[in-house]
């Protein structure tokens, strides 16, 4: 690991032990060994105390005036829409998607007079604010307008409904109040008071807010980056999109909040595994039957997991947030030369930090058989894989075979690499990162790269900035993980206001960036 200066700390130690000569060689032996461990605890020492923090220091407090309880009930009334997003186009309800445009055109009248709104791919939304500079590089900030589907049977579990835009309890519940809608809302609310303050930015600034993220963005978002092209637009300061969060208690050897900045997404693969043979009677079984033989594959792809990567993405997270730690986590942190197997070995003991270091394994969907009396034909089963940089999908096939390791089992499946990796050191991070600082007092809050798990729109970006970042400032404890795409699913009044203050300072911020 790098030290976080370069500089040579100002005290030297004497390590000189002096070993009496003509004595046997096991006294010789024990006075070497004795000076190696003097000089192995020496090098940790001076590591770790060189292992300096990197956070954004304090920056001035900035204070914007807004009515929370009014953005509250306007993100409120947004999530009555059921803009359901699904494989098949059929299915989609496109009068949900017209009728949510018609209120926000409703709902944000200076933002649809004065940032020529288009419609992209039927559904989708771009804007674009003409900046003072046009040639200056512009910034993009996305959001997606499209949700997934409520677990069928699991409606009377939430406490509100699903669609209903509830106000209680200092939260915004209902389907998309964290995925993704509050970040479209929170982006227009700030644009909105901007452009009625008369401000217009240094740089050009696109809003895009695609459909059906929650399918791959194969139309929506897509879309709008090609057209963006087509009008000569293919390199961005910034673009920012959904991914990474204020979380609390949910990074490993940090007690309080962390703003996880997502500088890189996983790719994901999932790959059908296919066994077919002779069919039968169950009374005369052969030895391996097809969904034996299936069984066989998946359990050995389960029990030999994807080596753990502590690089990249995982290992810049580490660099931000290590010597925030206690002592102890410091002193492996700042010597991964040493420590890096410890290290692995403790993040691949549970699910949420092994996610962070290897590409993930998980057996999704099975199939096979009729009647309990026949042998099936055919046994079909899916595996998912989320692919963490440094692996391609090509990379994760050629395991896959190597570790099933059977001609019977067909292997096929397409699917997208990681992102490439933006630069936490880059002005548009750094710029980020104070931006949050001018919003939430430094003692209350780290900020770290990340690894984002899934998948988001920002991929189409990748090529055309490197730049791509993802983050929005909901507050995200203990349980709230699982509301996302599952039961319950709701947002914090405190955390969408301050959403809302943070894009209104980040595109003042941009001026200077």
């Amino acid at each position: 690991m790098a030290l976080a200066n370069d500089e040579t700390p100002a005290y030297s130690l004497d390590l000189t032990i002096s070993i009496p000569q003509g004595q046997g060689p096991m006294k010789r032996i024990f006075g070497l060994i004795g000076l190696a461990a003097v000089i192995l605890v020496a090098v940790l020492m001076i590591r770790t105390l060189a292992f300096k923090s990197i956070q954004i220091g304090s920056e001035a407090a900035v204070s914007i005036a807004l009515d929370e309880e009014a953005a509250a009930q306007r993100l409120a009334t947004a999530l009555t829409f059921p803009t359901i997003s699904f494989e098949d186009p059929t299915q989609i309800d496109s009068a949900a998607f017209r009728d949510l445009h018609e209120y926000l055109q409703t709902s944000f009248p200076v933002v649809h007079q004065q940032l020529h709104p288009e419609t992209v791919a039927e559904l989708s939304l771009l804007y674009t604010w003409s900046g003072r500079e046009p040639n200056l590089d512009p910034i993009l900030l996305m959001g997606h307008l499209d949700v997934v589907p409520v677990i069928p049977g699991t409606e009377d579990d939430w406490e509100h409904p699903p669609f209903g835009g509830v106000i209680a309890d200092g939260y915004v519940w209902g389907r998309g109040a964290m995925d993704d809608k509050s970040s479209v809302l929170a982006i227009l609310e700030a644009v909105e008071k901007l452009v009625v303050e008369g401000y217009q930015p240094a740089r050009t600034v696109y809003l895009a807010f695609g459909h059906d993220e929650e399918v791959g963005g194969p139309n929506g978002a897509r879309q709008i980056a090609d057209l963006l092209e087509s009008r000569g637009v293919n390199d961005y300061a910034l673009v920012l999109d959904e991914g990474g969060a204020i979380v609390d208690g949910l990074v490993p050897g940090v007690a309080g909040r962390v703003a996880i900045i997502g500088i890189a997404e996983k790719g994901g693969v999932s790959l059908e595994l296919v066994v077919e043979g002779e069919g039968g009677h169950s009374s005369m079984p052969p030895e391996n039957t097809n969904i034996g033989i299936l069984s066989k594959a998946i359990t050995r792809l389960e029990e030999n997991q994807f080596p753990a990567r502590v690089d990249g993405p995982a290992f810049s997270m580490f660099e931000y947030i290590g010597p925030e730690m206690s002592f102890g986590m410091k002193l492996l942190f700042a010597n991964m030369w040493l420590f890096k197997p410890l290290v692995t070995r403790g993040l691949v003991s549970s699910p949420q930090s092994a996610a962070m270091v290897r590409t993930t394994t998980a057996a999704t969907i099975i199939n096979g058989g009729v009647k309990s009396n026949v042998l099936p034909i055919e046994a079909r089963a899916v595996v998912n894989f989320r692919i963490v940089p440094g692996e391609t999908v090509e990379t994760v096939k050629g395991r896959v075979r190597q570790v099933v390791a059977d001609d019977r089992v067909q292997i096929s499946g397409a699917g997208r690499d990681p992102s490439p990796v933006s630069d936490p050191e880059a002005p548009a991070f750094q710029m980020l990162a104070t931006t949050l600082r001018q919003l939430v007092p430094s003692d209350d809050l780290l900020i770290a790269p990340y690894l984002v798990m899934g998948g988001t729109d920002a991929r189409y970006y990748a090529s055309r900035s490197d730049n791509v970042y993802r983050f929005f400032p909901a507050i995200v404890g203990d349980g709230d993980l699982a509301r996302v795409h599952g039961t319950g699913e709701r947002l914090a009044i405190e955390s969408f206001a301050l959403g809302v203050r943070y894009f209104y300072q980040l595109i003042k911020n941009s001026d200077r960036l």
